[in-house]
């Protein structure tokens, strides 16, 4: 089915419109940027100005404090935000790098003195079990001494009892000897 009359003339129009770069369209529905004028090309498209490089000026009065008015505040280029990211993402970065590497330096200061105190006391450790072992070879060499004292303490205890029980003789002994005395 042909278009006829209006309807052709309509989607003759419409397939005319030169296409809008995405970049150009705005909220407010116009084909403009905001702040930038844009220009037409030789085929009819229109083509964004190239953005302006911010300039900032500020004036010595007290009185508006270097405030930037509407027509100084222009739009950063994006090559200049683009270089200041990674600038500032570099030293981001470098200082996370720098914090980390700290971090480092001192878990590898921490493992060399723990290993330190590690080896003082594997030296003590040795140390204690020499002296253990010296201990345990004179204990080993005095061990016929303390036989013969043992062997001589139970003598003592066995004649410390003869003792005794030649004390309760004697005195029965005596009592007797007085008994027949006295008849």
């Amino acid at each position: 089915m042909a278009a006829t009359g209006e309807e052709a003339a309509a989607m003759d129009s419409i397939s005319r419109v030169p296409p809008v770069h995405p970049t150009v369209l705005s909220l407010g529905g116009s084909a403009e940027p905001r702040g930038e004028p844009s220009e037409t090309a030789a085929d009819g498209q229109v083509v964004p100005a190239a953005p302006k490089k911010p300039t900032t000026t500020t004036t010595s009065s007290s009185s508006d404090g270097g405030v930037e008015t509407a027509e100084e505040a222009v739009e950063p280029d994006i090559n200049e935000l683009c270089t200041d990211m990674f600038d500032k993402m570099a030293v981001f970065l470098q200082g996370e790098l720098t914090g980390t590497c700290e971090d480092y330096r001192l878990l590898e200061n921490m493992n060399k003195l723990t290993s330190l105190k590690y080896m003082e006391m594997k030296d003590i450790s040795i140390n204690i079990s020499r002296n253990l072992q010296d201990l345990n070879l004179k204990y080993a060499s005095l061990q016929p001494y303390l036989d013969q004292i043992n062997q001589i303490e139970e003598q003592v205890s066995s004649l410390e009892q003869a003792a005794y029980k030649l004390d309760t003789y004697s005195k029965k002994l005596e009592a007797k000897f007085k008994k027949l005395e006295k008849r």
